[in-house]
């Protein structure tokens, strides 16, 4: 067992555990869903209120396990394999997190969630912008267009530029923070909206480049 499957053992039990300590403590309608306003809006019995985070961290290593294996790129994964360890170990974190959120939250907590939140999807796109330019070509992680996954180049040269905007976004998310109290009610849009510009950039960028290594053909 490599140190990477322990790490991801090591978090959905610590998941667990968590679940089952603060079990009793929790309403009988536990929140586990807030709006814009960090209000709650979404409720579920307390019991699968503190049990789907980890049953779904649980499944995802499995996932994150097989997916490699499974991919017809397969044979791309050795040369990436620590970046990819690296994806894996940041989205069971983030659920970890989120989970432990969830929890301090229905403890009664005055706290805004939206302040929770935020600074660590920053962190997580800015972890990503590092890493996207690393990855190699696979059909499950990454900028995965149809023109990225038909060329090594494109795929590269898409990575790339990926990388920068990832990072650029990152550094956006801290950033409007500082507006969210004036700007509450489109705060979404706010973050939403230059997330969905650069999916759109980067899924055209990777178009004109293959086109281009097509003229060269």
């Amino acid at each position: 067992m490599n140190k990477t499957v322990v790490f991801m053992l090591l978090i959905v039990v610590l998941s667990f555990a968590l679940s089952f300590y603060f079990y009793p403590q929790m309403p009988e309608r536990m929140a586990t869903h807030w709006n814009v306003k960090g209000e709650p809006d979404g409720y579920m019995p307390k019991l699968w209120g503190v049990l789907i985070m980890p049953v779904i961290s649980l499944g995802l290593i499995g996932l994150f396990l097989v997916l490699p294996k499974i991919d017809p790129l397969k044979r791309n994964y050795p040369a990436f394999k620590k970046y990819y360890n690296i994806i894996v170990l940041l989205v069971l974190g983030f659920l970890f997190y989120i989970h432990a959120i969830s929890i301090v939250l229905n403890l009664s907590f005055n706290l805004n969630i939206t302040y929770l939140i935020m600074p660590a999807m920053g962190i997580i796109f800015l972890i990503i912008g590092y890493i996207l330019p690393h990855c190699k070509r696979n059909w499950f992680i990454g900028i995965r267009t149809p023109w990225t996954l038909s060329s090594d180049r494109v795929w590269k040269e898409t990575h790339k530029i990926g990388g920068k905007l990832f990072v650029i976004y990152a550094i956006f998310i801290f950033l409007a923070l500082f507006a969210y109290e004036f700007v509450i009610e489109y705060f979404f849009w706010l973050v939403i909206g230059p997330l969905m510009t650069l999916a759109v950039s980067l899924f055209i960028y990777s178009y004109i480049e293959y086109t281009k290594e097509e003229v060269r053909k």
